[in-house]
């Protein structure tokens, strides 16, 4: 079994930060690409950002610039700093890990609760 505890989240205002955190634990080998994605009201969730396990990252075209994602592998840990937050990036957001739990050729995704990210303006 996986575990997955997202920490962060809140309300800012418009300019503002906020740093996400996301932990994984339990029958894990190893991770291969970690990720952050975001749903609104009324919409679908979406990618905002991934990284790869050698460090390749991805980005929404509507964070680029103001959101920086990373990971620790000791710690099977990713983050999300979001920089410049606007209103439009109000949302539940979740943390997807692809884990190897026994073998690499066999991965599963495992999300986070979700934790909502509120900006006002």
């Amino acid at each position: 079994q996986v575990q997955v505890v997202e920490s962060g989240g809140g309300l800012v205002q418009a300019g503002g930060s906020l740093r996400l955190s996301c932990a994984a634990s339990g029958s894990i080998l190893g991770i291969t690409t970690m990720g952050w994605y975001r749903q609104a009201p009324g919409k679908q969730r979406e990618l905002v950002a991934e990284i790869t396990v050698v460090d390749r990252t991805n980005y929404a075209e509507s964070v680029k610039g103001r959101f920086t994602i990373s990971r620790d592998n000791a710690k099977n840990t990713v983050y999300l700093q979001m920089n410049s937050l606007k209103p439009a990036d109000t949302a539940v957001y979740y943390c997807q890990f692809r884990v190897a739990t026994t073998t690499w050729t066999r991965v599963a995704d495992y999300w986070g609760q979700g934790t909502q990210v509120t900006v006002s303006s």
